[in-house]
């Protein structure tokens, strides 16, 4: 039986001394570019220039997460209206039909019996099949990423191209929230779907500005399949080094020159 170490992740001493020389040099020399780039926001639309969102990091911390706001106010509530738009959902059309009723199409009351595998609690009885497929599906949709998203302003299109409403982490970076490179710190409706053994493993890593996923796909258009992303996040926390760290680090700068709509 494979067993799992419940040990807190430690950021290694050489990857924080990068970090904090990186991130406080790099605040420094962009600090006029911050500021045109506050202006436009502010221009284009009314709304805060910072947008700031609670994710989970290493050892499932979760803290303020900073970016330029690229996005028209109140775009997270309507985020639910836009589910077909989202490149990494498996589920549509009737397949989404028989998912939303997996957990109303159960016996209430009386349990009948049958040769299913039953679950029982205090308010219903679903088959065992039923609710691993309904986990499954959770879990296949953990990610959200949609193309041509119509919530995102005209320069926020932009400065998403060249990842410039990614340039506040610095800030995160600089405190010690997140790392120069590591895996993406999740939205907390993400992260909830990733706590199974099989996938906990990339929370007990540096979470990153970018890392491993994002240059290895990001020159086809950005397109990977929500498996794809857990598998390189678990590797790069298995495998994580300086030579690899400066490897994400160079492919990083000559993929924000890349087109991509998303």
């Amino acid at each position: 039986m494979q067993t799992y170490s419940l040990a807190p992740f430690k950021l290694p001493l050489w990857k924080r001394i990068f970090d904090i020389c990186v991130s406080g040099l790099a605040l420094i020399v962009l600090s006029p570019l911050l500021i045109l780039i506050a202006i436009a926001i502010r221009l284009e639309s009314k709304g805060p220039i910072i947008y700031k969102s609670k994710r989970v990091g290493s050892n499932y911390k979760v803290f303020n997460f900073l970016k330029f706001r690229t996005m028209f106010l109140d775009a997270d509530k309507h985020l639910k209206q836009f589910d077909k738009l989202n490149q990494y959902s498996t589920v549509n059309g009737d397949a989404e039909l028989e998912i939303n009723t997996l957990m109303n199409d159960v016996s209430y009351g009386d349990i009948v019996f049958s040769d299913d595998v039953l679950l029982v609690s205090d308010e219903f009885t679903i088959s065992e099949d039923s609710y691993l497929d309904k986990k499954k599906s959770e879990q296949d949709n953990a990610f959200v990423k949609i193309e041509n998203d119509p919530r995102i302003t005209k320069f926020g299109r932009i400065m998403r191209k060249y990842s410039i409403d990614e340039l506040p982490q610095l800030i995160n970076i600089f405190k010690g929230d997140m790392s120069i490179v590591g895996n993406r710190p999740l939205p907390l409706y993400e992260a909830e779907m990733l706590t199974q053994d099989d996938y906990s493993d990339r929370f007990f890593a540096p979470a990153g500005l970018t890392g491993l996923w994002q240059v290895e796909k990001r020159g086809d258009a950005g397109k990977l399949s929500a498996e794809e992303r857990k598998q390189l996040d678990g590797k790069y926390a298995k495998e994580f080094s300086f030579a690899l760290d400066l490897k994400i680090i160079m492919k990083t700068f000559t993929a924000f020159i890349q087109k991509e709509n998303v």
